[in-house]
């Protein structure tokens, strides 16, 4: 019996940002209109799009950034889903409480309502990467967001390294993980390294989509920022979005340097086959896994 094709038009948008965060947004809200004019069904952001990567270093005043949910990010983001049409997954600096501040991404339906949110569980603490003195780990699990595109896994940057994470995207039904990310090069590290690093990051995402049998769809940001207290040499963020199908191939994989908004078809029931062919689900032995509950064996 032959399925018919269930396609979905993904807007990815690799942006450079600046300090100023109101013509952030405008270049944000400008892309979602664009790629809503294309045809875009969803369009992904990347990771704290609407300012510089602030975790460089701790500074009290950067909390100043967080908005509430729901709030003005939600306001904002919310109309611009209802104006296009479009499914929007956006990432905020929230606001919880006094002191309780999370890295939350917001999926905003098509008439503006917030379909869902997911709060990032891993947290990074290594030199020009201070999350932990910014974020409270995310406390919702990993649930997948219901949107009338589908059933969507969404996750945050590092959370990108952890096939438990997007194992239990998919167990819970999730048809496409989804990765807003902030990730790049130290300018000091040899080029062989900093290809190293690029290879990494692409394959382990690409292992998640082999591994589950569903799409993944990664953007990042672009470009050099500097680490305003001098401590590093800053953060050259490579770009590099891609999206791909569930045997892991590439549909589109963005360039590294540039800016760049396109639309990426995809097509969900895919999943479907490829998992009767290679039924890593039915194979798992959960009888045996029951160690992966600890920290280390050893």
């Amino acid at each position: 019996m032959n399925q018919t094709k269930r396609n979905i038009k993904v807007g990815i948008v690799q942006h450079f940002f600046s300090e100023d965060v109101e013509s952030n947004r405008r270049n944000n809200l400008a892309a979602i209109a664009n790629l809503a004019d294309d045809g875009a069904d969803l369009i992904v952001l990347s990771e704290l799009h609407d300012s510089l990567y602030f975790c460089q270093t701790e500074d009290v005043d950067n909390f100043d950034y967080a908005s509430p949910i729901p709030g003005e990010f939600t306001d904002i983001y919310g109309a611009a889903a209802a104006e296009h049409n479009v499914v929007i997954v956006a990432s905020s600096f929230e606001r919880r409480a006094p002191g309780i501040y999370h890295n939350t991404a917001c999926v905003f339906e098509t008439d503006g309502s917030l379909a869902g949110i997911y709060r990032k569980m891993h947290i990074p603490d290594d030199p020009g990467f201070y999350e932990k003195f910014y974020f409270t780990p995310g406390d919702l699990g990993f649930e997948p967001i219901d949107t009338s595109v589908g059933r969507i896994g969404v996750l945050v940057c590092w959370d990108q390294w952890y096939p438990e994470a997007a194992r239990l995207m998919a167990m819970r039904g999730a048809e496409m993980l989804v990765y807003p990310t902030a990730i790049g090069w130290n300018p000091d590290d040899s080029d062989d390294e900093k290809q190293r690093q690029l290879d990494a990051w692409t394959i382990i995402q690409r292992s998640h989509a082999v591994a589950n049998g569903i799409p993944v769809v990664s953007v990042n940001r672009v470009g050099f920022e500097e680490d305003p207290s001098g401590a590093t040499s800053g953060i050259d963020f490579w770009g590099a979005s891609f999206v791909c199908g569930p045997q892991g191939e590439f549909l589109f994989h963005a360039p590294t340097g540039r800016a760049i908004d396109t639309i990426v078809e995809v097509d969900l029931l895919r999943s479907e086959n490829v998992r009767r062919w290679w039924p890593f689900l039915r194979d798992r032995r959960i009888d045996f896994y029951g160690d992966l509950n600890k920290r280390f064996l050893l």
